[in-house]
């Protein structure tokens, strides 16, 4: 058994890219950045923060969300699969690219931070392209507080 699974939260180094491959068949590239914290160690030397970079790619409905609301500086939280990939470069050198394909998008952050903001969570099965928003997102929960009846609720419990 094998597992190949990542899971980040970033920000996006640069506005997204988008292609179309096939007969309309979208995918966004762009960098994301996760740092960890610099830190002083047990014998005085202190470490500095590290920054690691990821290649993103984002296929289909995903990478159309990611045109229309991924930018620059946007915090994300991504579920995705480590790919590596070969290529030739002009001079015909054999290159190779490690990227995360991404399968589970949502954007983090507050509105102000990000106009498409805090409601907004997509899946992607790879298979078919389809885009969901999960169980227990704002969505759903303001779904289920509206069908609620409130004016005979008496109890001091959450509606959700």
């Amino acid at each position: 058994m094998s597992i190949n699974k990542v899971i980040l939260v970033g920000n996006v180094g640069k506005d997204p890219e988008i292609h179309y491959v096939e007969e309309n068949l979208p995918v966004a590239r762009f960098p994301l950045a996760t740092s960890e914290k610099g830190y002083q160690a047990r014998d005085g030397r202190q470490i500095p923060e590290r920054t690691e970079w990821h290649n993103i790619v984002v296929w289909r409905r995903l990478a159309e969300v990611a045109e229309k609301y991924v930018k620059k500086g946007t915090q994300l939280y991504l579920e995705g699969k480590i790919r590596t990939r070969t290529y030739e470069d002009k001079d015909g050198v054999k290159r190779y690219s490690t990227e995360i394909v991404v399968d589970v998008l949502q954007l983090l952050g507050s509105r102000s931070d990000n106009p498409a903001s805090a409601t907004e969570s997509h899946t992607s099965d790879s298979s078919q392209g389809n885009v969901n928003k999960p169980k227990g997102s704002v969505d759903d929960i303001q779904g289920q507080n509206s069908k609620t009846d409130k004016s005979n609720d008496n109890s001091n419990s959450l509606p959700f």
